[in-house]
């Protein structure tokens, strides 16, 4: 056979490893239903409505599983994904998870660089679908060590924070915004007036912001960010592109740099939510649903309650859309567990009271 004829032959069988791995994946999306819109009454204010996105019900248990199918069909498509492509992410947990169970549909390697922090049961469901995980003590050289583990095992590294914002289709396909809002179309109030959300790559916040500006609507976009994180910073002076470290316990969302797959102009308002703030909306919502939720819930939950309360004193009735971005289960032996709280100087007493006494619960 000459040259080119093997070329060609090479050619073709991966393009045909490529479709089968594509047909795979978007089988796998086939048999699945989208996540379900919880309604949650607010007893003190009435007038608005709060509704949950229950990311948690994907088969990996996050919102990252939406990213991490988005993830693996960009690369796919980019012809950066191969039969034999050990796969390598930067990742404080639920993105590793959801891209270890995508790896091992397709067979193929995977190892995510994670803090050393990361809730053991989220490292524990990395291996459950067959990654590994590789540990760093400095947060911010994932990103780095990434790439070099990638370069060094000739695979790809899939840079959720880089290519977040583009891998998902925003204009429509059944994305996290074009869900939100077809399910609410028959309740009281079906356009929001808020999306709360969170921000780690920002590929969710815009999403949604683009898609809220694309169909013309009226509602606003939120992000709730930790007090520790840089992006609230850079929402408010756009200079500010880094800081020292987050400082924040919160797995999922804020960073010490502002990803390139932040949109800030995509954001109508930003709200910085201290750690005990979001644990202890975290926990109350827990109690209130009868299942645990992550603490980027309670995150999001603490700024619908700043808007919720602010509608109701304009005399505004609406509705207002959260993200519950993974099941509280993972974090069981964090922030679930007073000793935990305690060793982290939280007091969740005050922020508590405030959150029952401003809805009602």
């Amino acid at each position: 056979m000459d040259s080119a004829a093997h070329q060609q032959t090479n050619s073709a069988a991966d393009r045909a490893w490529t479709a089968e791995a594509i047909r795979t994946i978007e089988a796998d999306y086939n048999r699945s239903a989208d996540t379900h819109l919880v309604p949650v009454a607010l007893p003190a204010l009435p007038g608005v409505q709060l509704y949950l996105k229950d990311e948690a019900s994907h088969p990996t248990g996050s919102l990252k599983h939406r990213l991490a199918r988005s993830l693996f069909l960009y690369a796919l498509c980019d012809g950066r994904i191969g039969a034999t492509t050990p796969i390598v992410e930067a990742s404080s947990g639920s993105t590793a998870v959801s891209e270890a169970y995508f790896a091992r549909m397709l067979g193929l390697e995977f190892i995510a660089v994670v803090p050393r922090s990361t809730a053991q049961a989220k490292i524990a469901a990395i291996e459950f679908y067959g990654g590994k995980a590789h540990f760093v003590d400095d947060p911010g050289t994932v990103y780095a060590v990434a790439q070099q583990l990638a370069d060094r095992c000739g695979g790809v590294y899939l840079d959720q924070f880089t290519y977040a914002e583009r891998a998902t289709d925003w204009r429509g396909n059944n994305n996290i915004a074009e869900t939100i809002f077809e399910q609410m179309a028959l309740e009281p109030h079906p356009i929001p007036r808020w999306i709360v959300c969170g921000a780690g790559t920002g590929g969710t916040s815009a999403t949604i912001g683009r898609f809220i500006r694309y169909r013309r609507h009226a509602t606003q976009l939120m992000v709730a960010d930790p007090e520790g994180s840089v992006f609230h910073r850079h929402w408010a002076d756009r200079s500010v592109t880094t800081i020292e470290k987050c400082g924040s316990c919160i797995e999922g969302i804020g960073r010490p740099r502002v990803e390139p797959s932040f949109l800030p102009a995509v954001v109508d308002a930003m709200m910085p939510v201290s750690d005990a703030q979001s644990v202890a909306a975290a926990r109350l919502l827990s109690a209130r649903l009868g299942r645990k939720v992550g603490g980027s819930t309670g995150t999001s939950l603490w700024a619908v309650a700043q808007l919720a309360q602010d509608m109701a004193r304009r005399g505004e009735t609406g509705s207002i859309v959260s993200i519950l971005c993974d099941d509280g289960e993972r974090y069981a032996d964090t922030y679930f567990d007073d000793n935990w709280v305690r060793e982290h100087g939280l007091d969740l007493e005050d922020p508590t009271q405030a959150l029952q006494s401003a809805l009602g619960w």
